[in-house]
């Protein structure tokens, strides 16, 4: 037995969430918004929140700095169970920060990067891996540290006895290299339809699902749903009504509810229906984590 279920190698940094008309018009003209949101940010921790909202046990590893956005960020995460013992917190660097604007269903992200970049691999102990019996990594583009040695880091878990996951996010350059090795050690990869078919040069998300080499992968759709693969299954799955406030987060949660199922030992189709609902029902507030679901009010729709 270890004492948790995942272990979540990320980044952390707080969203401040405008929302309304959020163009912005230069020559010093100053727009009024509907509102402003300083929310848990930061796919990693996000993803982090919903999981140990379903009942899981979350232990966190990353950097933040000794600021009013990190102490923020440690002091939400701690509040929705997630452990922060691991966390490596600096006395001289700054906290990375997202300022998103938010339009309707759409947005932009403008990032600060700060320490978002810098964890590595070897900030990773063994004894750190062995807690836990599950290593998520998100944010692969930004942690531009950790990307050289993710593969190594994932084989050295997966010979610990732990399984892997990995949602790479956008990926800003639009270059999408270095897979191949990474893949090969990833259990579980996570991808939005952009990305799957980004990597795979493919035309669709069903052509994507045919090229990817992983054990169990889940193509998000968005109001779509989700494409699922495990083995020789494919399975899409439609996501439930919902009415949509703010979409910062969806995918992360989306992400809490697949790897919750994966964890359980639950089927493809079962796991990607708990994924779709915990996604739909987490853009009803603003902000990715105040409308994360329990896993008693997620099942309802199961």
């Amino acid at each position: 037995m270890r004492p948790y279920d995942l272990l979540v190698a990320g980044e952390i940094n707080p969203d401040l969430i405008l929302s309304g008309n959020v163009t912005p018009e230069f020559g010093q003209v100053e727009k009024l918004v509907d509102s402003a949101t300083l929310a848990i940010g930061s796919s990693s921790v996000i993803f982090a929140c919903g999981v140990a909202r379903l009942g899981l046990k979350v232990a966190f590893i990353g950097k933040c700095g000794d600021d009013v956005f990190g102490r923020f960020m440690l002091d939400e995460m701690q509040k929705r169970g997630v452990d922060i013992g691991n966390v490596i917190v600096s006395q001289t660097e700054s906290t990375g920060l997202s300022v998103i604007l938010n339009q309707g269903a759409d947005r932009a992200i403008l990032t600060h990067l700060g320490l978002i970049a810098e964890l590595q691999a070897a900030d990773i102990a063994d004894r750190v891996l062995t807690q836990a019996r599950h290593l998520h990594v998100a944010s692969y583009f930004l942690q531009t540290k950790l990307q050289p040695d993710l593969p190594a880091l994932f084989k050295r878990a997966r010979s610990l006895g732990l399984t892997t996951s990995l949602d790479t996010n956008y990926d800003p350059s639009e270059q999408w290299r270095g897979f191949d090795d990474l893949l090969a050690v990833t259990n579980v990869f996570l991808p939005n339809e952009a990305e799957a078919t980004s990597l795979t040069a493919a035309k669709n998300a069903d052509e994507a699902a045919n090229r990817l080499k992983v054990e169990a992968a889940a193509i998000k759709l968005g109001k779509a749903g989700a494409l699922g693969i495990c083995g020789s299954q494919k399975i899409q799955m439609s996501s439930i009504p919902v009415k949509v406030v703010d979409t910062v987060g969806a995918g992360d949660t989306f992400d809490a509810g697949f790897i919750y199922g994966y964890l359980n030992n639950w089927g493809l189709e079962k796991s990607l229906r708990l994924a779709c609902v915990c996604g739909a029902l987490s853009t009803q507030a603003a902000g990715g984590t105040a409308a994360q679901p329990t896993l008693e009010e997620a099942l309802k729709f199961l």
